[in-house]
C-alpha cells in the first residue's frame, strides 16, 4: 500500500506483553529457535499418537446447540458424527484463516506493501511468523486427516470459507480501492493473531477430547503468544504511517474484524447436523442463534482483551465503535 492516501522460552514472550518495541522483537527473533513449535515440538505432531474412540474429537461445550434437546434426543451415532464433523470444522475455520488471510497478510508485510515496516526486526520477525503459520497449518492438517482415519470419515458436507473468511470478502467486495482491501486483510490479521489464544484455549484446555487434539490447539497457541505482541508493534509503526483517511477507514472498520473473527459459524453447523441427519435441525440452529446472550451476541470466543490492548497502544479505544465496557461487565458477572 505505497500510497499517501489513504515452557521452552516464555520468558521473552511473558516479557514482551509488558513493553512491547522494537527490542521486544529483537528478542523473540533471538528466541525464536528455542521457543517456534517448528523447531520444538513436530515430532509430537508427526509421531504416532494413540486413538481412543471413547473419547470425544470436539468439546460438547463448544458446540452451541450441545445441551439443545432435540439434539440429544437425536442417537448417539448421528451426535457422534456431528462431534468428529465439529472437530473437522474447527481445524478448516483455522486452516483457512491462515491460507486465505495470515499468510497473504505476512506475504504483503514481507514485500513492504504497508509503509513503516521496512526495518531489519520487522522484516526478520515477519518471516520466522510466517513459517510458523505455514507449520500451523500442517499441523492441523495432520489432526484432520487422523481424526478422518480413526473415525473412517468417507464423506463430509461440501467445504465452504468459515465465516471470518465470508465477512472479510464481503467488505472486500465493498472496497472501493487497492488500499483499502490491503488494510483489512492487515486488519483481519491482526485481530486474529491478538485474539487467536482465546480461540485455541478453548480447545488446549479441553479434558473431554483427544489428547492430540488439544495437544495441537496448545501448541499453535504457544506460538500465537508471541505472534500477538509482534503484530502490535508492527502495527503501530504501520498505524503511524497512514493517512488520515487510511486511519480513519481502520478504525471504522476494526469492529466487523472483531465480530467476524469471534463469530460462530451459524451457516456450516447446519449443514453438518443435515449430513449427519439429525431431525429438526433448522429448528436446533435456529434456537441456538436466538438464544444467542451476552453484550455482543452470538459470538464464539468473547474475550477482547487482546484487541482492546491494541487500541490502546493505537490511542484509539474512544474511537472505535465496539462495547467493551460491556465485554468487562459480563466477564465481571460470570466470574461472581
Amino acid at each position: 500500500m505505497k500510497t499517501t492516501e489513504g515452557s521452552r522460552a516464555a520468558s521473552p514472550v511473558e516479557d514482551s506483553h509488558q513493553n512491547v518495541g522494537p527490542g521486544t522483537l529483537r528478542r523473540l527473533a533471538a528466541a525464536w529457535p528455542r521457543r517456534a513449535t517448528v523447531r520444538t515440538d513436530m515430532d509430537k505432531v508427526t509421531g504416532t499418537e494413540a486413538y481412543d474412540p471413547e473419547l470425544l474429537d470436539y468439546p460438547v461445550s463448544l458446540m452451541p446447540f450441545g445441551e439443545h434437546p432435540d439434539f440429544q434426543g437425536a442417537s448417539e451415532e448421528k451426535r457422534r458424527t456431528v462431534n468428529t464433523l465439529g472437530w473437522i470444522a474447527y481445524n478448516e475455520r483455522v486452516v483457512a484463516a491462515e491460507e486465505y488471510v495470515v499468510n497473504p497478510t505476512f506475504e504483503k508485510l514481507g514485500h513492504a506493501v504497508f509503509p513503516g515496516v521496512d526495518r531489519f526486526e520487522v522484516k526478520e520477525i515477519v518471516r520466522q511468523s510466517h513459517i510458523d503459520e505455514v507449520w500451523h497449518t500442517y499441523m492441523h492438517m495432520l489432526g484432520m486427516q487422523r481424526t478422518r482415519e480413526a473415525r473412517q470419515v468417507t464423506a463430509e458436507p461440501a467445504a465452504t470459507h468459515p465465516v471470518t473468511n465470508r465477512l472479510l470478502y464481503e467488505a472486500q467486495a465493498e472496497a472501493g480501492e487497492r488500499w483499502q482491501t490491503d488494510l483489512l486483510y492487515l486488519l483481519w490479521t491482526t485481530v486474529g493473531e491478538v485474539s487467536v489464544n482465546a480461540f485455541l484455549d478453548l480447545m488446549a484446555r479441553d479434558t473431554t477430547v483427544q489428547p492430540m487434539h488439544s495437544l495441537i490447539a496448545r501448541l499453535h497457541a504457544r506460538d500465537e503468544s508471541a505472534h500477538g505482541p509482534v503484530l502490535i508493534e508492527i502495527m503501530r509503526d504501520v498505524y503511524t504511517h497512514l493517512s488520515r483517511k487510511q486511519q480513519d477507514f481502520f478504525i471504522a472498520s476494526l469492529p466487523s474484524g472483531i465480530t467476524a473473527f469471534c463469530a460462530e459459524d451459524f451457516d456450516w453447523w447446519l449443514k453438518v447436523l443435515e449430513f449427519a441427519g439429525v431431525p429438526k435441525a433448522r429448528d436446533i440452529i435456529e434456537d441456538s442463534r436466538s438464544a444467542g446472550g451476552g453484550p455482543h451476541g452470538n459470538l464464539l470466543v468473547n474475550d477482547f482483551s487482546g484487541v482492546r490492548r491494541l487500541c490502546r497502544e493505537l490511542g484509539v479505544e474512544d474511537r472505535v465503535a465496539f462495547d467493551f465496557a460491556a465485554d468487562d461487565a459480563a466477564r465481571l458477572g460470570s466470574a461472581a
